[in-house]
């Protein structure tokens, strides 16, 4: 029903396998599906013997020893099945002390490991590419403490996300990070890849949220710089490194979180619109007009939420008409009266000078939630319609768009989505609006490779021409590696290679990751 500006049209309501899928592997080389990297096996890495492994065994327990191929296999590989690694050997410590051990071990004798959380990644960053040992921190999952005072959660890195906010919130808090994988990610992984997700708009980067951190460096030494200090100006900052470093510096095993109060009162909207250009002057209006309760401001085109609601179970279509842009806004705050108001007036200026063209009003929970999934669901629904290629870039909100439009342009795709025709090229645009964040991905039934050298390098060059980021939130893993220095110079990239020579001079902390190969 209206809310009151019963004049405007805003209409509230209740509303074969894949190419892709095989890694081949020929003479100690890795080649990707989704990749162009050749990467040749380190001759100096150890191959894994009885000994070794009687010392794990030893170390952190039989039953901690995964060893068993139907076991392995889910581990070896990355979600989207993308990557494929060939470890015969998963470790699950339980403990710091253990992990040390380990970690000193596979140090001493150069034997390569590759850390794993909740394996959610995108970019490879978690699977191994040969023989690694995977290490795994999904045993290392209690939470610590809480300090309900000043809102910090202590917690070792295998809590799953959503684990953590379910607990914040019977307290009255929250976690200040959000996204589709919340189910399933670890926040040890979580802060290694500085993930962003959707509630960055309103609580930053998780740089900012982080205060301490327990760490293992390569040779087994446990970094102790867990603290619950909101200041603490005493010379350089060491978790910083760490944070986005994707288990290439040390392992991440607790944390302590500075976490936010938890909103008594919420609104979500979805909004209908005719062009980018309306989507850009709606995004100011938002910024400018619900600056004190703004908590999320996504988009997606229409394809991709045609893709939502043909492949996502129990969703309903949010609007009687289709249209070319949506955008999602969520406003979260502590006076219901005082944040509907101020989102009544918004709307209602943006509806009488015609950027929104419809839109709609969550009136309860459910209906929040049915918003949210067609906007976080886009990327499950792409996995189920074929194969997908993913690009996570930031770009000046201005130009987000022509991305998408240019890439459409150059593989010769249609604008519009046809549900059941997996024949067809899809190219979609959606993502974190209010961060300059565009997830740009493209569909074909199976990997092409004439589609794929289309893609890549042309999507980071053009990134790159915008004095964009070529990974915004995923990081860099195997996918981008070769296009570090898009986005990095010369002098950055020496300087993180003078870092990673420092704490791991063997190089066995998740080799073949974010460097270009030698």
């Amino acid at each position: 029903s209206p809310l009151g500006m019963r004049a405007l049209r805003l209409k509230f309501r209740n509303r074969p396998p894949a190419l892709a899928a095989l890694v081949r592997r020929t003479n100690n080389r890795a080649f990707s599906g989704t990749t162009t990297e050749k990467v040749q096996r380190r001759a100096d890495f150890k191959e894994l013997c009885a000994e070794d492994l009687s010392f794990f065994q030893e170390v952190i327990g039989q039953s901690n020893v995964i060893t068993d191929a139907s076991e392995l296999e889910p581990m070896n590989k990355d979600w989207m099945h993308h990557y494929e690694g060939q470890s015969k050997i998963a470790l699950c410590p339980e403990t710091t002390e253990q992990l040390s051990e380990v970690m000193r071990y596979c140090n001493l004798h150069k034997i390569a490991m590759v850390p794993q959380g909740g394996n959610t990644g995108l970019v490879g960053g978690s699977t191994p590419v040969f023989d690694e040992v995977i290490v795994s921190t999904k045993k290392m999952n209690k939470i610590q403490d809480f300090d309900d005072l000043m809102g910090i959660l202590i917690c070792d890195a295998g809590c799953v996300l959503q684990s953590l906010d379910e607990y914040l919130r019977e307290r009255g808090f929250l976690m200040p990070l959000d996204l589709g994988a919340k189910g399933s990610c670890h926040i040890g992984g979580n802060v290694a890849t500085n993930a962003g997700g959707v509630r960055y708009v309103r609580y930053g980067s998780l740089r900012g949220n982080i205060l301490g951190m327990e760490a293992v460096l390569p040779d087994g030494t446990i970094l102790d710089n867990l603290s619950t200090l909101r200041k603490d100006n005493t010379g350089y900052d060491v978790k910083q490194l760490l944070i986005g470093s994707e288990g290439t510096l040390g392992i991440i095993t607790k944390l302590a979180i500075l976490t936010p109060r938890l909103a008594t009162s919420t609104n979500v909207a979805l909004l209908g619109l005719k062009s980018f250009e309306d989507v850009l002057l709606v995004l100011g209006r938002v910024r400018s007009s619900l600056v004190d309760i703004l908590s999320a401001v996504e988009f997606l085109d229409r394809a991709s939420m045609k893709l939502s609601l043909t492949y996502l179970d129990s969703v309903q279509k949010p609007l009687p008409q289709e249209w070319p842009f949506y955008m999602l806004v969520e406003t979260s705050g502590s006076n219901a009266q005082h944040d509907r108001e101020k989102l009544d007036a918004f709307l209602f200026a943006a509806m009488e000078e015609g950027s929104v063209a419809d839109g709609v009003l969550a009136q309860d929970e459910k209906q929040k939630q049915n918003l949210w999934r067609l906007r976080e669901g886009v990327a499950e629904s792409l996995s189920k319609h074929g194969y997908t290629y993913k690009y996570d870039v930031s770009v000046p909100c201005k130009e987000m768009y022509t991305l998408v439009e240019s890439m459409r342009e150059r593989l010769d795709a249609d604008a519009t989505f046809e549900p059941g025709n997996k024949d067809l090229t899809n190219v979609v645009g959606y993502g974190h609006l209010g961060d300059g964040n565009l997830h740009l991905n493209v569909t074909t039934r199976e990997f092409d490779p004439d589609v794929f050298s289309q893609i890549e390098p042309y999507i980071f060059e053009r990134v790159s021409s915008m004095k964009g980021s070529i990974s915004a939130e995923h990081g860099v893993g195997r996918a981008k590696a070769e296009y570090l220095h898009m986005s990095k110079s010369e002098n950055t990239v020496q300087l993180m290679r003078a870092m990673k020579q420092l704490l791991d001079p063997n190089g066995v902390m998740n080799p073949y990751k974010m460097f270009p190969a030698d």
